[in-house]
């Protein structure tokens, strides 16, 4: 499918998603959330893409999030039902994502990498919630995701009084899980989507699905005892894979894993 706002580039299992509207620093605005709704349905939908890389095009920015002047001169508005970027309320996904922050991730695009599992960030990367500044709140996951991804205080040090955080604190307060000279970030990003792919697809997706699931137990407790009736994790038990990885193991060689 051509995009005008996003583009799509497929490396073996790895599906890579470019923010392209490098001019606004790659803020969004209501045709590209449904741009990348169509492209994060057909990733999730693919059973040959296995991980995905989300970045913005240009050295400047990851996002600026929401494309405000698109706004303020009477532009649509509208959002797909996965949210911001059609992503922010995609809880269905159990592929793993893997944000390269390039440079500014502000308000919606902060929500972006917020909503991705590993952020690997260039060292002139600029994390902020900025709403506030303009009248605004950051309704699209980030007033819940930073809290649980940093803890309740520091999320607030950040979410009260919108203040930039650069690439290494975010690495100190725990929402960055890397970070590295801009030259080397999709060399970086690359690197972590290999090592997941080397892992057996259906074991990463029912992990992935378990941990999120899990947080939203009442105690760990249930959420140990209530996991085999995640989803994903009964396709794992069901799939070619689950018979594989020990057979691999036995026989002392690299597993040929499937995804199903």
């Amino acid at each position: 499918m051509a995009y005008e706002f996003i583009k799509v580039d497929r490396e073996g299992p790895v599906t890579i998603f470019t923010l392209n509207r490098p001019d606004v620093m790659n803020a969004l605005h209501s045709p590209a959330h449904f741009e990348l709704h169509e492209a994060f349905n057909a990733f999730a939908a693919d059973p040959d893409q296995w991980v995905g890389i989300v970045t913005g095009a240009g050295e400047r920015a990851f996002s600026a999030g929401n494309d405000l002047k698109h706004q303020a001169m009477g532009g649509g508005m509208a959002s797909p039902p996965s949210g911001f970027a059609g992503l922010t309320s995609r809880f269905d996904l159990n592929k793993p994502l893997i944000a390269a922050v390039n440079g500014v991730a502000m308000g919606g695009g902060f929500e972006i990498a917020l909503a991705c599992d590993i952020i690997v960030a260039s060292e002139a990367a600029v994390f902020a919630l900025p709403e506030p500044r303009v009248g605004l709140a950051a309704l699209a996951g980030g007033l819940h995701r930073l809290p649980r991804a940093i803890g309740t205080k520091r999320a607030l040090g950040m979410i009260l009084t919108g203040r930039r955080v650069s690439a290494a604190e975010g690495l100190d307060l725990g929402f960055v899980n890397e970070v590295v000279a801009p030259a080397d970030l999709m060399d970086a990003a690359r690197r972590w989507a290999a090592q997941i792919s080397e892992l057996s697809p259906m074991s990463i997706r029912a992990s992935k699905e378990a941990v999120f699931k899990g947080l939203d137990e009442p105690s760990l407790e249930s959420a140990i005892l209530g996991q085999n009736r995640y989803p994903a994790i009964s396709a794992l038990f069901k799939s070619e894979d689950f018979v594989e990885g020990p057979m691999a193991f036995a026989q002392k060689r690299a597993p040929a894993w499937k995804g199903r």
